[in-house]
């Protein structure tokens, strides 16, 4: 079943898709589409494939899709003998292949690319193909509404400026109880330290997020703002391979940094949007921004060291692992850190199998959470996410990334796991 609104094919459709190819294409996308030799070795470390062992949901297959039609456009052989090297025209079914395979079964999660017996960047290669569905329009219809939401409100769920700031006083009023009443959640304060980002989600479903992190800040004396204005970390247009919208959104976010004159833009737990803050959208948008950048992961970490807050550290009978955001630690780098972290505030932690930036991604990342479509194949393929979370034997998931957290409560009830899922921030908060 196709999931987009198709639009009639044209040239002018195909040729901007092929254009990605033939004028945009580096020496990094002709390897990676030359190099695959199908020994499927990947297979074995895609969630995809590990819940549902077809051979559409191997990563190479994935990559062959793409390279299939640079073939057809970018080869002699491909433009005249195209059986011969199995090159693929960009028609109905072709789009129909490619938007199932690369939007419906890749999370971007980068595992495939560390088990690769000869280094392709399988993400990269899948990108490159959601760049090409993209550009002629062909993403999946709540993926784009998501991006929609977010150019015309300003966040991906369409929350009023209203909504945010109600949930922000909300917060503040009750923290007030337990922190006195000097205690505030600041919005649109200029000359800050730090300007704070979050996902919108947590103003809709999660607020007591918004208030641990303020409790942190708070416990720091750390002078920091909320903005009304552009508050979410989240960026869909990543996800969709359209490079423009992803620069746009990442823009808004840097111009009001800028703004209110904050020395340091910190990220808040989301791992793909902490990924296109700060590593994508300065190589889109071609300029470097002029304030710091920081996860709250890392930003916690610097408090904890400096001795800026102090915590007890839970020790009771619950055991808790960690899960590693793929953005985070794979791709983040971030793997010790969170360790250090970690293992500063609760005391029994037991490591997944595999772990670090071997681990398995949840299944919710590379847009599957917003997009409807997939819920039942997304569901599946966190399997291998919940049998590693049972074997563990924990009471607690820890982890640093909302869209992670929404992924593990529906693997939780699905896989009656049992479990809790906590934020970074709300653990620390809570021992401080």
């Amino acid at each position: 079943m196709y999931l987009c609104n198709l639009f009639v094919l044209n040239m002018k459709n195909i040729k901007s898709a092929i254009d990605i190819f033939l004028q945009n294409t580096d020496n990094k996308l002709l390897t990676a589409l030359n190099s695959c030799v199908h020994c499927n070795l990947c297979c074995t470390s895609c969630h995809f494939y590990k819940a549902s062992p077809k051979l559409n949901y191997s990563p190479s297959k994935k990559v062959d899709v793409v390279a299939s039609v640079y073939r057809k456009y970018g080869t002699f052989t491909g433009k005249f003998f195209p059986q011969l090297v199995h090159a693929k025209a960009l028609d109905e079914k072709t789009i129909r292949e490619m938007t199932d395979l690369l939007f419906g079964s890749c999370t971007l999660c980068g595992r495939c690319a560390t088990h690769c017996s000869v280094g392709v960047d399988i993400p990269f290669v899948v990108k490159t193909g959601r760049r090409m569905l993209a550009a002629m329009g062909y993403v999946p219809d709540s993926l784009k509404q998501s991006i929609q939401n977010t150019l015309t409100t300003g966040n991906n769920m369409a929350l009023t400026e209203e909504d945010f700031v109600d949930t922000v006083e909300w917060m503040q009023e009750e923290s007030q109880d337990e922190m006195g009443t000097d205690f505030t959640i600041p919005i649109d304060k200029l000359d800050c330290d730090y300007f704070y980002t979050l996902n919108p989600r947590e103003v809709k479903f999660y607020p007591l997020s918004i208030a641990a992190v303020a409790k942190i800040f708070y416990a720091a004396h750390a002078k920091w703002t909320l903005s009304t204005q552009k508050y979410d970390i989240t960026n869909y247009g990543y996800f969709s391979g359209d490079n423009k919208i992803t620069g746009e959104i990442a823009a808004k976010i840097y111009d009001e940094v800028t703004h209110l004159k904050a020395k340091t833009l910190v990220l808040g737990e989301c791992g793909h949007g902490s990924r296109t803050l700060r590593w994508e959208a300065p190589n889109i948008l071609k300029q470097k921004p002029d304030f710091e950048i920081l996860t709250m992961l890392e930003l916690i970490a610097h408090l904890l060291k400096s001795g800026k807050i102090k915590v007890n550290p839970i020790d009771n009978n619950k055991v808790y692992t960690i899960h590693d955001p793929c953005n985070i630690s794979r791709n983040g780098g971030l793997f010790d850190i969170f360790r250090f972290v970690v293992k500063s505030i609760v005391k029994n932690v037991v490591e997944m199998t595999p772990t670090g930036i071997d681990n398995f991604c949840c299944g919710g990342g590379g847009g599957l959470l917003a997009m409807g479509e997939y819920n039942d194949r997304r569901i599946l393929a966190g399997k291998m996410k919940a049998d590693q979370i049972r074997a563990t034997g924990a009471n607690v998931v820890i982890t640093t990334c909302h869209n992670c957290i929404d992924q593990l409560v529906q693997l939780n009830h699905t896989y009656d796991l049992h479990i809790e899922v906590k934020s970074v921030a709300e653990i620390v908060a809570d021992v401080l």
